[in-house]
């Protein structure tokens, strides 16, 4: 053992790599305090308490931070529609700001000088963590073994970690057979590595674990209506059974209880990592401040009732009603004059097609002529 080198809050999961680096780091000579931030994810936080104080750690936190990070980071990306390449909804992007703010809680709850993570030296997680750390406790140290040469020269790869773990007696969920990585909370359940790697190769049905094979899914819809207000959901009632809940987490969790029952939500992308290789983890940034004031400014009038039908893997829109809404029914009627004039709209085609006479008329201009 090293000489004593401080006090360490590590952002522990209880998987192959936290497991590892909490006995690494107590071998370089840290103090180890374990921070479990339960976000969702399924875990047994019983078992995770006793396996990190078996491993070494001085202590150990358990926090709840579900509803924080359904009202907090969730329903704020509600409010912005914010979906990465067209098919991800930011769920781990989402969570690591959430946890990283709960360690560093900690950290200066228990005077810790450092703080450390899992996250590989490729990804987007390290960013992630460490912007908030540094953002929230600017005079912080990070520790990031997977880009120190002395963690990274000694572990290849996961399976020199689990040569690791064997040694010293860490027991692990994961066999060499099905090494995935995977980040599992509240919104969403991602993997990568393994096979994933490739990107030809098809996931493993087993894999997905919140939601139904739409195949198998019930062959009647569930038929749900959302009221929201200021932009995010209040209350959702199921059109059949009558099933109401009016929290934001007992909310979540029920619509997540529906989606996965009829296949919602499955996507496979292959993404683009922030240090040239996926999404952003600017969160505690005075833009992204800015942006989310004006977010929840831009919602102010976002209120009203929108009803859904669920069914083999999609939401259909069935109707919507808004008190706020600008949606006139006898502006728009082909059926009622209302309050428009439609000889106005000659006028304002004619203005609109200005530019596009001009733009021909020089065209045509330049075409040289035939002798």
């Amino acid at each position: 053992m090293s000489q004593p080198k401080g006090t360490v809050v590590l952002a522990y999961s209880g998987g192959l790599d936290t497991s590892c680096i909490l006995v690494w780091l107590k071998e370089q000579g840290y103090e180890v305090i374990a921070y479990l931030a339960n976000v969702g994810q399924d875990e047994d936080f019983a078992a995770a308490r006793e396996k990190a104080l078996t491993l070494g750690a001085k202590k150990v936190f358990i926090e709840d931070l579900r509803k924080e990070f359904v009202e907090e980071f969730i329903w704020p990306w509600v409010q912005s529609n914010a979906v990465y390449e067209d098919r991800y909804f930011l769920g781990t992007s989402l969570a690591r700001p959430c946890i990283a703010r709960g360690q560093v809680k900690i950290a200066k709850q228990e005077k810790a000088q450092f703080v450390s993570h899992g996250a590989t030296g490729k990804g987007n997680d390290q960013i992630r963590f460490e912007l908030t750390c540094y953002a929230l406790y600017p005079e912080v140290k990070i520790i990031s073994p997977w880009r120190l040469p002395e963690f990274y020269n000694r572990f290849l790869g996961r399976n020199d970690l689990m040569e690791y773990a064997k040694a010293n007696g860490i027991p692990v969920p994961v066999t060499p057979k099905s090494p995935w990585s995977m980040d599992a909370n509240i919104m969403h359940i991602s993997y990568e590595s393994g096979i994933l790697e490739n990107p030809k190769n098809h996931a493993p049905d087993g894999m997905f674990m919140m939601t139904v094979d739409p195949v198998k899914s019930p062959s009647i819809p569930d038929e749900l209506e959302i009221e929201f207000k200021n932009g995010v959901p209040v209350k959702v009632t199921n059109l059949g059974d009558k099933t109401t809940y009016s929290s934001a987490l007992e909310l979540f969790m029920y619509l997540n209880e529906i989606g996965g029952k009829h296949g919602v939500g499955r996507i496979d992308i292959v993404e683009n990592r922030f240090i040239g290789m996926k999404s952003r983890g600017f969160w505690d940034s005075p833009e992204s401040t800015f942006v989310r004031h004006c977010i929840n400014k831009s919602q102010e009038y976002v209120a009203g009732k929108v009803q859904l039908s669920v069914f083999k893997g999609h939401v259909y829109v069935l109707g919507r009603e808004s008190p706020s809404s600008l949606y006139n029914q006898d502006l728009v009627s082909m059926n009622v004059q209302g309050d428009y004039d439609p000889t106005d709209a000659g006028g304002f085609i004619k203005i609109c097609s200005l530019r596009l006479k001009e733009y021909h008329r020089l065209q045509s201009s330049m075409i040289p002529k035939s002798k």
